[in-house]
C-alpha cells in the first residue's frame, strides 16, 4: 500500500543521530540517493532503488511551506520487527538518543495475543512503534 512515509524535523542533524540507530535496530540502513537531484535536505531508512522506481522507506525532512514540523496527535507510524529483540532494541535506541518513551516493549494481548510493541516519541514528538507479531524471543 505505502511507498514511503515522511516525516517533519527541526533539525535534520539531530533528526539523523536519532533515527540511524533507531532504524538500525530494526535492521533498516539509510537510503542512498547518489547524485539525485532534490535530496540535499533529506535523509532516509530503508529501500530506495533505482531513481524511487522501487521504494520502501521512511524519510525525514524539513517542511516544504517553511513552518515548524510538528507531531499530529492522533498519527503514528508502526515498523515491523522480526523479533521481539529487535522491539526492545529499538525502545532503548530511542530513549539513549533523545527520545522518549509512550509505552514500553512488552505483549499488548488487547490487540492479539502475540501482538509484542513498543513506544516512542522522537525528538521532534513524531510517535514510532515498533510491532513484532508472533512469541518470537
Amino acid at each position: 500500500m505505502f511507498t514511503y512515509v515522511c516525516l517533519g524535523t527541526n533539525d535534520l542533524s539531530r533528526a539523523v543521530r536519532f533515527y540511524d540507530p533507531v532504524m538500525a535496530a530494526l535492521g533498516h540502513a539509510r537510503c542512498e540517493t547518489g547524485d539525485e537531484p532534490g535530496w540535499e535536505n533529506c535523509v532516509g531508512w530503508g529501500l530506495y532503488e533505482d531513481e524511487g522506481r522501487r521504494e520502501l522507506a521512511l524519510w525525514l525532512q524539513s517542511p516544504f511551506d517553511g513552518r515548524a514540523a510538528t507531531g499530529g496527535n492522533g498519527t503514528m507510524v508502526a515498523l515491523a520487527a522480526g523479533t521481539w529483540e529487535q522491539v526492545q532494541g529499538f525502545h532503548s535506541a530511542a530513549l539513549t538518543h533523545g527520545g522518549r518513551c509512550e509505552g514500553q516493549p512488552g505483549l499488548r494481548p488487547h490487540y492479539a495475543p502475540d501482538f509484542y510493541a513498543a513506544y516512542v516519541r522522537d525528538p521532534d514528538g513524531n510517535k514510532l512503534a515498533a510491532v513484532c507479531r508472533g512469541r518470537i524471543q
